[in-house]
């Protein structure tokens, strides 16, 4: 599986981090937004050097002549984690003017699957309105809102549980199901 993941400047690159880590598709794109870039160092402390063992290759979202921006260059999904409403915005308007977003606009045209983890709250009703847009348009849009199923000790194993579930909607399997012993 071919994942490309795009990490913006909307508050919780944590979450990002995470899923770059664990996911376990044979190969993984980074594209990092300009504001992706100042979040993550704020509030992680690291850089996009630090994320280049987890990834194939890094793509800088000014990049409109990079693979990604085409139809022709296959991917399998776009997760971007996490998204700012902006960025959802952009998207949910046809705007494809950086890589992320025209990697975006290309996930839609070609029916892949488009996973956004959106970070943002109270959600305006503009915002309401082009999550729902999207979602119409195939995507996937889901707030970053951990389960609390599992009792959750850490921010780590928020963050750990969130992912699970987007990884799920990848179709890898995790281990992170409420209630397994209900199926028995």
């Amino acid at each position: 599986m071919r994942v490309v993941i795009g990490i913006t400047g909307a508050s919780g690159a944590v979450f990002g981090v995470d899923f770059l880590r664990r996911c376990p598709a044979e190969e993984k794109y980074l594209i990092l937004t300009k504001w992706g870039r100042y979040v993550l160092k704020e509030e992680t402390g690291l850089t996009e050097h630090h994320l280049a063992e987890h990834v194939k290759k890094s793509f800088s979202d000014e990049d409109l002549a990079a693979p990604f921006s085409s139809g022709s260059t296959p991917f399998d999904a776009l997760v971007i984690l996490p998204c700012s409403v902006s960025t959802m915005a952009k998207i949910a308007c046809g705007l494809a003017d950086t890589l992320l977003t025209r990697a975006a606009a290309v996930a839609l045209k070609e029916r892949r699957r488009l996973i956004i983890g959106l970070r943002e709250t109270p959600l305006s009703t503009i915002h309401l309105e082009q999550a729902a847009k999207l979602s119409q348009a195939g995507a996937i849009v889901m707030p970053i809102a951990p389960p609390f199923y599992h009792r959750p000790q850490t921010i780590d194993e928020l963050v750990e549980q969130f992912n699970a579930k987007v990884l799920s909607l990848l179709g890898f399997e995790t281990a992170l199901a409420w209630k397994p012993e209900a199926l028995e």
